[in-house]
């Protein structure tokens, strides 16, 4: 979410309402203080009471979206993650003079998706209709989870449990003023942990690519294999070997002889001595004790305590533990 933000301030956005539901706000509410400040953003909140859908927060938020200037606003998907290319896509909706435009991607297996169906012989790209995990090829692209609105959709929801997708989108297609932007470069839905440590391995690549001085290199007896990123703040003791496609949160103590792969280490977690944490993701606050193990996709919640020697790993599904 955060990497979401700042791409929004790079395409000159000054404010972002964070559409939030009814369950533990404050988790959120305490999280995105410490980023407005730093950000120098404007972000508020729009809480649900009951679920309202895809579209219904829309229609909650709808003081906050409406601007004198009638410029339309962006919604993101919190759950993906790609290059954002944000400037380009206010482009090209002004080229189209479009009501919405949606950010699409290309996939090799188009029938575990909705399909969104395109003119794609027209430099236009207008989107002709939607079609839920199609049982032949109708085409290869589907919503990436990114739109440019004009303030009139606002006019076509309903306080209510309204999904936009299947809903409001096919309506405006239906008039020919739906368009979509092919997104270039990577994109991944990580809204399931394994496929979070997937999206986490290409931005890395993205990163190696276009920014290596944001990636950690090895110093004294310490050993980076790949791509690592840690916060500036994080604390990695002697003889660690960390890497490839590892995430260190600020505040972070890794002890000596840590061994570090594949895994999501976020803010204030401490790793002991010679423990090994590989395909995982470790939540905030949390500790893994001496030559403990956490394998496999495990995924531990805040402020959760793994014992000296333990093993923790997942069998069949991604294991997910909760301190109580």
């Amino acid at each position: 979410m955060i990497k979401q933000i700042e791409a929004l301030k790079a395409a000159g956005v000054t404010e972002v309402v964070l559409a939030i539901n009814h369950q533990q706000p404050e988790v959120m509410l305490n999280f995105v203080e410490e980023y407005e400040k730093k950000l120098e953003m404007k972000i508020t909140f729009s809480q649900e009471t009951e679920p309202l859908g895809t579209a219904g927060p829309l229609a909650l938020a709808r003081h906050k979206l409406i601007h004198e200037s009638g410029k339309p606003f962006f919604v993101l998907n919190s759950d993906v993650i790609c290059e954002y290319p944000l400037l380009e896509m206010i482009e090209f909706h002004k080229n189209h003079g479009a009501e919405a435009s949606i950010m699409v991607t290309k996939v090799d297996d188009p029938s575990k998706y909705g399909v969104v169906v395109m003119e794609e012989a027209s430099e236009a790209a207008r989107v002709e209709s939607f079609v839920e995990k199609p049982k032949y090829f109708v085409g290869d692209k589907i919503n990436a989870g990114i739109y440019l609105l004009n303030p009139s959709v606002l006019d076509r929801i309903e306080l209510r449990r309204t999904s936009i997708e299947k809903e409001i989108f096919p309506k405006i297609a239906s008039e020919k003023k739906l368009y979509a932007m092919v997104l270039p470069g990577f994109w991944m839905d990580i809204g399931q942990p394994k496929d979070y440590l997937t999206g986490q391995r290409m931005y890395l690549n993205y990163l190696r690519k276009n920014a290596p001085g944001e990636l950690l290199a090895s110093s004294g007896d310490d050993v980076v294999i790949g791509n690592v990123m840690a916060d500036e703040t994080a604390v990695i003791g002697e003889r660690c070997l960390i890497g490839p496609d590892v995430v260190i949160g600020a505040g972070c103590v890794i002890e000596s002889g840590v061994r570090l792969f594949g895994c999501t280490v976020m803010r204030g977690v401490r790793i002991k001595e010679h423990a090994c944490v590989s395909d995982s993701i470790v939540g905030w606050d949390s500790t893994v004790g001496s030559w403990a193990r956490v394998a496999d996709v495990t995924v531990l919640g805040k402020d959760v305590q793994v014992a000296d020697a333990e093993v923790i790993q997942m069998s069949a599904k991604p294991e997910i533990i909760q301190k109580v």
